[in-house]
């Protein structure tokens, strides 16, 4: 029976990439199956494909973006700088040969306004978290205070200048990529707008998807521990 198994999931790693790889652009991300390739610009400046990195693991993000006109998701941003912080303080991708992607379903202007907003995002989660007068709170506003204390923990704090954005945040301005792989809605989770449904993938250094959770809202994420484990396993098996 394992070996039945074996044969089924190395057939359908090789025959995959054959009928779902469109003639120029990616393929949706299958378990098993090589990552398609793809080329976005870099908003920290160049171009990025994820067959530059064959050779490390992967990390790919994402992120949800915006949620309305002048709203960003505060747990996007967090998640990107909890990730940067944990890079400054044990050099996650030294440690596990990785390389770590965020790409953004808007034009260079939008994606750039997602990173300097960084900071002001963390802000308004430390707001949330200790709010000014919490005795003056009613019962929906405690909920909320003990709701985002569980969901945001750190207090995270970025460093000034390029620091504050170590990993490559790429710019998918037509939506190709974010379409291809089925991420891209203009409505989700209660919010009708421009957004990609979050979604994080881990690709090996030889280019095969390994992972992939696509959230079910925007408060669904895999946590840094859950993904680490992976990886640790991931680095151990190569």
């Amino acid at each position: 029976m394992r070996s039945q198994t074996l044969v089924i999931a190395l057939l359908a790693a090789l025959l995959a990439p054959l009928s779902i790889r469109g003639q120029d652009g990616p393929a949706p991300a299958l378990l098993g199956a090589p990552l398609a390739d793809f080329t976005l610009p870099v908003l920290q400046g160049g171009e990025l494909s994820p067959a530059q990195l064959r050779g490390k693991n992967l990390l790919l993000f994402f992120p949800r973006g915006r949620v309305g006109p002048d709203h960003w998701c505060q747990i996007c941003s967090y998640q990107y700088a909890e990730l940067a912080e944990l890079e400054a303080a044990q050099h996650l991708r030294a440690k596990y040969n990785l390389e770590v992607v965020f790409v953004l379903p808007y034009d260079r202007a939008l994606v750039a306004e997602w990173a300097a907003k960084l900071p002001d995002q963390l802000k308004i989660i430390d707001g949330w978290k200790n709010p000014a007068d919490p005795a003056k709170l009613d019962e929906k506003g405690r909920r909320w205070m003990e709701f985002t204390r569980r969901i945001f923990p750190k207090t995270v704090v970025l460093p000034p200048g390029a620091a504050a954005t170590p990993f490559p945040i790429l710019i998918d301005a037509d939506r190709a990529v974010s379409k291809r792989f089925g991420l891209f809605t203009t409505e989700w989770d209660h919010a009708k707008i421009d957004q990609n449904i979050p979604t994080v993938l881990i690709v090996d250094p030889q280019g095969v998807v390994r992972f992939k959770y696509f959230s079910q809202n925007t408060f669904d994420r895999p946590d840094f521990p859950y993904l680490f484990r992976f990886l640790e396993r991931m680095v151990i098996a190569n």
